[in-house]
This record gives structure tokens, sequence and C-alpha cells, in this order.
């Protein structure tokens, strides 16, 4: 296998409830998932080719919970990104030169069998993850915002955080409210209103999440 690291964050959007029933063994909320996301790499590398600075999105359909299979999925890579670059991508991303099950791009990619052609678009991506404030354009294919889970008695700003320490995405991500709209691509469902989001920072290897340590890529 090509050895790789990425380290950078992400924000994320899906139609489930605040926390995502996923994240504890759950079913959906709605019984099917659907979800946008936004990457941006801070340092990273496939190999010899250097991942530092690019940018990256995606698209997710499942019919039912994503354990069940039958997804499908669209990677959108950013405009300036080398050929070597979009490879590179892609072959993370879909979970090549991964060990099985070790991150959650290689799960995601092996419950969809459906995989769109990866498109080339201008991605904006601003993330503040101690505010839990961000928000990301993909010209043409969707824009995503997160702001923080409102408390539901006073509407102020209410903060929550999932630690996982087995898990194949992250050790620790905050909690937020999204909304997502699609305006092209091969996938297509629903407006996301007021629904799960999650920000994140990520520190994956084709061996897993490397724990305890933000070393760089």
């Amino acid at each position: 296998m090509t050895p790789w690291e990425i380290n950078g964050r992400e924000a994320v959007n899906c139609n489930c409830n605040f926390g995502c029933p996923c994240q504890f063994g759950v079913l959906p909320s709605k019984g099917h998932c659907e979800a946008a996301v936004v990457y941006e790499i801070d340092s990273g590398h496939h190999g010899e080719t250097r991942l530092d600075g690019l940018r990256a999105a995606a698209v997710y359909h499942w019919p039912g919970a994503i354990h069940e299979g039958n997804g499908e999925m669209q990677l959108i890579v950013d405009e300036g990104t080398s050929e070597a670059q979009r490879a590179a991508l892609e072959a993370i991303m879909t979970g090549q030169d991964t060990e099985e099950m070790a991150t959650m791009w290689f799960v995601y990619a092996k419950m969809c069998p459906t995989k769109h052609e990866t498109l080339t678009a201008p991605i904006r991506v601003e993330m503040d993850i101690d505010r839990r404030v961000g928000e990301g354009s993909v010209e043409g294919i969707f824009d995503i915002a997160l702001q923080p889970v409102p408390h539901i008695v006073t509407g102020e700003p209410h903060r929550a955080l999932i630690k996982l320490p087995n898990g194949f995405e992250f050790e620790e991500a905050e909690m937020a409210s999204g909304r997502t709209r699609l305006r092209g691509g091969a996938i297509s469902f629903d407006p996301l209103d007021d629904s799960h989001a999650h920000f994140a920072h990520l520190h994956l290897t084709g061996q897993g999440v490397q724990r305890g340590h933000a070393g760089a890529a």
C-alpha cells in the first residue's frame, strides 16, 4: 500500500437529529442517511504527492443505515488540484491504501457501490471550530453552513462534544447545527435544515486515526 497521512479539518452536515445516532450504534433518525462534507487539508501526502493546502468535498446518500450499504457517493476536488493530487485524494477518500475498517473513508466507500465521477469545482471553506461556526461553498454543487446547537429553552449557543476513543474518523468532535442546499452533481436530496452537524480535527493515515498527537504530515 502507498503510505499516506492527512492533518486537517472537516465540517459535516447530515439529515439526522443533533448528535447523530450513528455515533451511538443507533439507526438513522429518519431511516436513511444523507450528508455533505467539506475538508480543508493543512498538511498531508500520499506517497511522494504533497496534499498541503488542498480542499475537497463529498456528498453521500444511503437508502437506509450506512452499514446496510447500497449507497452512492460523489467526491469533489478544488480547482487547481493537480492530476497527481486528484488521484491521491480519490485513492484516500475511496478507502484505497487503507487497512480494512480503519477510516470513515474506507467504510463509506465500501458501503457505496455507486461511486459517481469525481468533479472539480472551486471550493471555499471557512471554519471556526472553537465557536462552532463555519460555511462552505462548492460552486454549482452545494452550500453548507454550520452554527452552534441552540439551547432548547434560551436559544443561546449550547456546547456538546462527542469523544470516540476507538472511532475511525476523529478523536473528538464539536457538535453543531447544519444547513445544506444541493445545487447540482449526481446526487440529490431535500434541503437539510437544523440537523446534525459537526466539526472535527482530522489526523488520519492508512492505519486509522492517529491518537494523542497532531504530528505534521
